[in-house]
């Protein structure tokens, strides 16, 4: 069997093949139990990066209306879309977003003062979305 720490893709193929077999006393299960418990951590972390990529977009929107783009929209559409594939694939994730929607705004806002090089001052310091405004079809009005 190929190494943990040498292959871990060959590892992973040799680790299912071992299962199949139910040669349960050639697995490497330290390994095997930390690669499934990151399953989880990698989902959550999927959800993450894509909530803070579509409020920096959502910010971006509001705050520079006159520089809408289609990217920018592709770029919130594709967020989106990922965020309900990992929660179909994972129901039990479904209130996870809910639970970092803040601290996923933290980073969007300051990640959005950098983009668009205004003055974090601007956006507000508390998430002015819903959870609901973030993953559902809806953008901003031009308004503040």
């Amino acid at each position: 069997m190929t190494n943990y720490d040498s292959d871990l893709t060959i590892w992973a193929k040799d680790t299912a093949q071992l299962l199949r077999e139910r040669r349960w006393d050639a697995i490497d299960w330290d390994h095997l139990i930390e690669e499934v418990e990151d399953l989880g951590k990698s989902e959550r972390s999927a959800i993450a990066s894509q909530m803070e990529r579509i409020m920096v977009h959502l910010l971006k929107w509001q705050y520079q209306p006159q520089r809408h783009s289609d990217s920018w929209l592709d770029s919130i559409n594709d967020g989106r879309s990922q965020i309900r594939r990992k929660l179909e694939d994972s129901p039990s994730l479904q209130s996870y977003p809910q639970k970092i929607l803040e601290k996923e705004y933290i980073r969007a806002r300051r990640e959005a003062a950098r983009q668009t090089r205004l003055d974090i001052g601007i956006f507000p310091e508390l998430c002015p979305y819903i959870i609901e405004q973030v993953i559902d079809d809806w953008l901003p009005d031009d308004e503040r």
